[in-house]
């Protein structure tokens, strides 16, 4: 669960979105079920996202989100991005895509401890 916790969504909206992206799933027949977990991260070029952690499949997760950034007119991070190279490190790093509505606006990295469950950090920002 922890690769499904790098998602989130504008401050401010986090409850609303994710109560709607679970109606929806439901209405669809999805294989999707969110829910925030009180942790926010702060960018200094987006702003602050509430993040939420979502089980099911990947693929209905990523239509959801850009469709709850229409919906509702925010900011949203798509994350569960990774490198195709296999590093053994004491840190694993994730990357996701900010985005608005159909735009992707810019890219993040977050990095956690391969040790703990701790949760994901935020390393690297930029715009597009």
């Amino acid at each position: 669960m922890a690769d499904s916790e790098s998602f989130g969504i504008e401050k401010g909206y986090g409850k609303q979105a994710v109560e709607w992206m679970n109606e929806e799933a439901k209405k669809s027949e999805l294989k999707f079920e969110a829910k925030l977990y009180d942790y926010e991260i702060t960018t200094k070029n987006f702003g602050t996202f509430e993040m939420f952690s979502w089980i099911g499949d990947s693929k209905a997760a990523r239509e959801l989100v850009i469709k709850a950034s229409k919906r509702f007119k925010i900011k949203v991070i798509e994350g569960g991005y990774k490198t195709k190279q296999m590093i053994i490190k004491m840190v694993r790093n994730e990357y996701g895509m900010v985005r608005k509505g159909d735009r992707v606006i810019g890219q993040v990295e977050f990095s956690s401890s391969r040790l703990t469950q701790s949760k994901w950090t935020l390393t690297k920002e930029e715009r597009k």
